[in-house]
C-alpha cells in the first residue's frame, strides 16, 4: 500500500478546505463561475412548488412553474380563481418575467390560453374573464426530465358547471439554455365534446388565445418583423412578437417572444400588443370559427426567452430556425388541423 507523507497530507487537506471555503464564499456571493455555472446546467428536474404548483429546473435554474390546481389571491375577489397556466415563467438568469393578479387585469395570469367569447350551442361564456366556464386540471400525460430536455403533457378539460365540453391536452417541451437564450415550446389539442363550440376575440382588439403578461418593468421594447414600434397594436396579422424591458424586482434587461408555427390555422393570425406589458394572440382574432362536436383543433407554438436586448434581425433568425425545426419534424407537438 502506498504510503503518504503525513506533512505533506496535512498541506494538501488544508489546501482543500482552503479552496472548498473560496468556492462557498464566492457560491454564496452570488458568483457565476465556470464551477457554478457548470452546476446550473445539471440538466432537469421536476418538483412540487405547493398541492397546487409544479415546478421545473435546469440545475439550479428555475424555469416555470405550472399551476394544475386552484390558485386564489388574498383581497382578490373569488371570481378570479384560476388553474392551468404558467407563472412564474423565468428569464435565463433567474429573474421573473410574469405577473399574476396584477392590479390593472386580475384576469391576466402568466403565461396562459383563453377566449372572451366562447359559445356552447347557444349559451355564451367567458372564459378570458373566468366567467360561466373554467378550465380543469384532470391528470399528468407525461413528466419527464434529462439533461437534453424537459416534457410535461397535460390533460384538462373545459366544465361548464359539471359538464365537460371540450378535452384539453397541453404539450410543454423545454430547452436548455443555450447562448444566453430559451426555448419553450408550447402545444395544444383541444377535441370538442358539446358542440358547436363557438370561438371569438375581442371586438376591435382581437385578443383570445395564448396570452403572455410581463411582469412589472421600464423601457419597455416591442419588436415585430417590420422593427422595434412605438405604439400599440391591434388586429394585426403576425409571425412572431418580442417584448423586452428593464425588470423592476431585479433590475435585469431581457425579454420574450412568442414565435408561431407555420402550420397554424389561419396563419399569420391576429395579435394585440400592449406596452404595459402583454402580448395576445389573436386567433381566431375578431371573426368566429364554429366547431362541431368531434373536431379537434391543434395549434403550436414556441417561447423564445432571452438575455439582453434583441433587434428584429435576430428575432428573424431565431424565428426561422424555429421554422426549420418545425418542418423537418424535430419540433414538439402535432400538425394543425381543423
Amino acid at each position: 500500500m502506498k504510503r503518504v507523507d503525513r506533512r505533506t497530507g496535512k498541506r494538501c487537506l488544508a489546501k482543500s478546505v482552503r479552496r472548498l471555503g473560496v468556492f462557498l464564499v464566492l457560491g454564496l456571493a452570488g458568483w457565476t463561475g465556470p464551477a457554478v455555472r457548470a452546476a446550473e446546467g445539471a440538466g432537469f428536474r421536476f418538483a412540487p412548488v405547493s398541492e397546487s404548483s409544479l415546478g421545473l429546473w435546469e440545475g439550479d435554474r428555475r424555469v416555470l412553474v405550472y399551476n394544475h390546481g386552484v390558485i386564489r389571491r388574498e383581497g382578490v375577489p373569488d371570481r378570479y380563481a384560476r388553474s392551468t397556466y404558467v407563472h412564474p415563467l423565468y428569464g435565463v438568469d433567474g429573474e421573473v418575467l410574469t405577473d399574476d393578479f396584477p392590479a390593472d387585469h386580475r384576469h391576466h395570469r402568466g403565461l396562459f390560453w383563453a377566449w372572451p367569447h366562447v359559445r356552447v350551442g347557444d349559451a355564451h361564456h367567458d372564459l378570458w374573464l373566468l366567467q360561466g366556464i373554467r378550465q380543469q386540471f384532470e391528470r399528468w400525460i407525461r413528466r419527464e426530465a434529462s439533461e437534453r430536455e424537459a416534457r410535461l403533457e397535460v390533460q384538462n378539460g373545459w366544465y361548464v358547471g359539471e359538464e365537460k365540453v371540450v378535452d384539453e391536452t397541453v404539450r410543454f417541451r423545454v430547452h436548455p439554455v443555450r447562448d444566453g437564450t430559451r426555448a419553450v415550446d408550447v402545444a395544444f389539442e383541444w377535441r370538442v365534446l358539446k358542440g358547436p363550440l363557438t370561438l371569438q376575440g375581442a371586438e376591435g382588439k382581437s385578443y383570445g388565445g395564448l396570452t403572455l403578461r410581463f411582469a412589472p418593468g421600464t423601457n419597455t421594447a416591442i419588436t415585430i418583423p417590420a422593427g422595434r414600434i412605438s405604439e400599440d397594436l391591434a388586429m394585426t396579422n403576425l409571425p412572431w412578437a418580442d417584448l423586452t424591458r428593464l425588470w423592476t424586482a431585479e433590475g435585469r434587461t431581457s425579454g420574450a417572444a412568442i414565435f408561431v408555427a407555420p402550420d397554424h390555422p389561419d396563419y399569420p393570425p391576429q395579435w394585440l400588443l400592449r406596452h404595459y406589458g402583454v402580448l395576445c394572440l389573436g386567433w381566431p382574432g375578431v371573426e368566429p370559427a364554429t366547431f362541431e362536436a368531434g373536431q379537434v383543433i391543434r395549434t403550436r407554438y414556441r417561447v423564445w426567452i432571452h438575455r439582453g436586448a434583441v433587434d428584429a434581425t435576430r428575432l428573424r433568425e431565431a424565428y426561422e430556425a424555429y421554422c426549420r425545426e418545425v418542418e423537418s419534424g424535430r419540433q414538439g407537438g402535432r400538425p394543425a388541423g381543423g
